[in-house]
């Protein structure tokens, strides 16, 4: 059975993958599913978030272990879980199976106004400052997520997670702060990747994945109306996609009539199977 490890973003907890676990399991037979949270965040909200990505990479890979979950391990990473992901592959690239990247932005390969939109600026500091938490949440599921509108009742569950393990403005900061400082390897790490982005994500833009995907040679796919978050937008489709990916398969496929957009890059290495 293998091991996937789920690592979610900016202030955000191991519950707001919601279906994506089951919907993944049904794609992904056999698969031991972990969803952790970052210091700072869900269960750990008591913790200070660390300053370093490294040091939540490090985080991430001590928890298992006292888990007694040995590597090697597949990581499926979302925004500042990615960031995370990357670390822990560079750290210790043994340990991984296989990394799926979705819509992150990294340093060097993007300018900090594409890594975050600016027109998303003011939102998010009236966020971070602001206590009513509905009003918090609302505007997060609108940043992140292009099925808002039928979405509704998510804000409701969000802002009970919210007050029952709340993120700290300190500890938001602290996350952001170490996003901002995070900087990737020019070269891939020896590990398959594969990235996913959405054309359509209004919180980071696209270009951030797709220049990444071009400076590490790796196989990428891009859905064509999603969200930033495209676990909660598309789940199906992102596991359907890792399937392939993991079966050697051609990855894309149409949606609602509309072809994804696809980023077919040759590389020489294919998910390790252990």
């Amino acid at each position: 059975m293998n091991t996937w490890v789920l690592l979610r973003g900016l202030i955000r907890e191991q519950r707001h993958w919601g279906d994506f676990p089951t919907e993944f399991q049904r794609e992904i037979h056999g698969s031991n599913i972990v969803t952790l949270d970052l210091p700072g965040n869900g269960v750990m909200h008591h913790a200070a978030s660390p300053l370093r990505i490294e040091d939540m990479a490090r985080h991430c890979r001590n928890e298992l272990e006292s888990r007694g979950l040995a590597p090697p391990y597949y990581l499926l990473a979302l925004s500042l879980g990615a960031m995370v992901a990357v670390s822990w592959c560079m750290q210790s690239p043994g340990e991984i199976a296989g990394c799926v990247l979705i819509n992150t932005s990294l340093r060097p390969f993007s300018p900090f106004y594409r890594r975050l939109r600016p027109g998303n600026y003011p939102r998010l500091l009236w966020a971070a400052a602001h206590g009513d938490v509905a009003r918090r949440e609302k505007l997060i599921l609108q940043l992140t997520s292009n099925r808002a509108d039928t979405q509704a009742r998510l804000v409701e569950r969000w802002t009970a997670w919210q007050n029952q393990y709340p993120t700290s403005r300190a500890n938001a900061l602290r996350q952001l702060l170490a996003a901002m400082r995070f900087r990737a390897p020019r070269h891939k790490p020896s590990v398959p990747i594969l990235v996913l982005g959405s054309e359509r994500d209004r919180l980071v833009n696209a270009d951030c994945s797709h220049r990444l995907a071009s400076a590490w040679h790796a196989e990428a796919v891009f859905h064509p109306d999603a969200g930033h978050d495209l676990p909660l937008d598309d789940g199906p489709w992102v596991a359907r996609q890792v399937g392939l990916w993991l079966n050697g398969g051609k990855i894309g496929d149409k949606i609602g009539g509309e072809q994804a957009s696809e980023v077919i890059i040759a590389t020489t290495q294919n998910p390790r199977q252990p």
